[in-house]
C-alpha cells in the first residue's frame, strides 16, 4: 500500500508554478499559460445550481474537462469538453467540444511584465473557428488579464462575432489568491459572463484548486463569453502529469548513479529522499566531511542551496545519489529545485 500512495504522489509531483496557472489567471480566462514540454495538464471545472422541483432540490451540473499536452518552444495543444453546455440552442447540442493551440509569443507565467499569447480553436458544436489572443501583465503579487476573442459562427447560427474579456488576480500569498473576470460578445442582447474565485496552491503538492461562483457554464471561448441566467457555483482542480515519470514502467529500474563525489570526502551523513521530501531533515557533520543524498523515489530531485552558498547538484535521477563535501563551518539550507516543499539543513562544525 505505501509502494502505490507513493506512486499516486510522484505522478502528480510539483511541476514548475508556472504550469499551476489557477494563481495567475481568472477562472473564464485563459490567460498565457502552456504545460512544460512533456507535460500532460488535465483541469476539472465543475459548476451547478440548485432548484425547487416538484418539493425536492434539483441539482443541475455543468462540468468541463481540459486536456493539454506541452510541445516545447510555448506551445501547448488540447481540447475542452463541455456536457450541459447552453451555446448551441438551435438545434440543441449538450456535448461542446473545442480543440486549440496555445502560443505564448513572449514572456512567461509569473515573470513580472507582459506576456500575450494566441490560440486558435474550432468548436466542434458551433462548428465555429474561434481564436482569442491574451494578454497578462504581472507587477508583484498582481496579474492583469486581458483577451480579444473572434469566431466564425458564434453559437452555431451568427456569422463572425468579436467579444471582450478583463479579469486581475491578487496573490495574497505564496498559497492563496483571489480572482474575478468580465467577458461578454459585441452585442446589447447577448448577457455578459463573470466569474469570482478563491484559489489555493495545496501545499507539499503541484495542484491548485478553486472555489467559484460564475454565471458562465463551459469554459470554451465561446461558454466564457456569455453569461446564463442563474449563478452558479463549483469548483475547479488541476493536475500536471509529467510523462517521462512513466518511464519505470517500460524501462525498469535505472541503475545507481553517484554525482560530485569529490575525492578524499568522508562521508559522515546519509539523507534519503523518499515520498519526496529529506528524510531526517537535519544533519550535523565536521569541517571537510561530506553529506550522501540518495533519490529513493521514482522522480527527479536536487539539492540546490540556498542563496548559492554552496554549488549545488545536477539532477539527481531515481537510485541515483549526489555527495557533497563541506569545507567550512556553518549551517548550510537546502531543498529541491522541482519541489519546492523540500527543504533541509546541514551543520558544519
Amino acid at each position: 500500500m505505501k509502494r502505490v500512495s507513493l506512486a499516486l504522489v510522484a505522478l502528480a509531483a510539483a511541476a514548475p508554478l508556472r504550469a499551476q496557472s489557477l494563481l495567475y489567471r481568472p477562472p473564464n480566462l485563459g490567460g498565457t499559460w502552456v504545460p512544460d514540454p512533456g507535460v500532460v495538464q488535465f483541469n476539472f471545472v465543475h459548476r451547478f445550481y440548485v432548484a425547487d422541483a416538484a418539493g425536492a432540490h434539483k441539482v443541475t451540473n455543468f462540468p468541463t474537462f481540459t486536456f493539454a499536452v506541452g510541445l516545447g518552444h510555448d506551445l501547448a495543444i488540447g481540447t475542452h469538453y463541455g456536457t450541459n453546455s447552453l451555446v448551441v440552442q438551435n438545434p440543441y447540442r449538450p456535448n461542446e467540444t473545442e480543440v486549440y493551440a496555445r502560443w505564448r509569443v513572449i514572456g512567461a507565467e509569473g515573470r513580472e511584465g507582459f506576456a500575450v499569447s494566441l490560440n486558435p480553436a474550432y468548436n466542434f458544436a458551433a462548428h465555429s473557428a474561434d481564436g482569442e489572443l491574451s494578454v497578462d501583465y504581472n507587477i508583484g503579487r498582481l496579474t492583469l488579464s486581458g483577451a480579444a476573442r473572434g469566431m466564425t459562427k458564434a453559437f452555431g447560427i451568427d456569422t463572425a462575432r468579436a467579444a471582450f474579456a478583463g479579469g486581475a488576480t491578487a496573490r495574497l500569498t505564496d498559497y492563496i489568491a483571489v480572482s474575478a473576470d468580465v467577458g461578454s460578445f459585441v452585442s446589447p442582447t447577448v448577457r455578459a459572463a463573470w466569474s469570482v474565485a478563491l484559489n489555493v496552491l495545496i501545499p507539499g503538492s503541484p495542484h491548485t484548486f478553486s472555489f467559484q461562483a460564475s454565471n458562465a457554464t463551459t469554459s470554451t471561448l465561446e461558454g466564457n463569453s456569455i453569461g446564463f441566467s442563474k449563478m452558479l457555483y463549483g469548483f475547479e482542480f488541476t493536475i500536471p502529469l509529467h510523462l517521462k515519470r512513466f518511464s519505470p514502467w517500460f524501462h525498469g529500474s535505472p541503475k545507481p548513479v553517484t554525482l560530485g563525489a569529490p575525492a578524499g570526502a568522508a562521508i559522515a551523513a546519509q539523507v534519503d529522499m523518499a515520498s519526496v521530501k529529506f528524510a531526517g531533515e537535519t544533519v550535523t557533520i565536521s569541517a571537510g566531511q561530506a553529506v550522501r543524498w540518495t533519490n529513493r523515489d521514482p522522480v527527479e530531485h536536487t539539492v540546490t542551496f540556498d542563496g548559492a552558498a554552496e554549488p549545488g547538484s545536477p539532477v539527481i535521477p531515481p537510485n541515483g545519489s549526489y555527495v557533497h563535501r563541506f569545507d567550512k563551518p556553518g549551517t548550510y539550507t537546502y531543498h529541491c529545485t522541482p519541489h519546492p516543499f523540500m527543504k533541509g539543513v546541514v551543520v558544519v562544525k
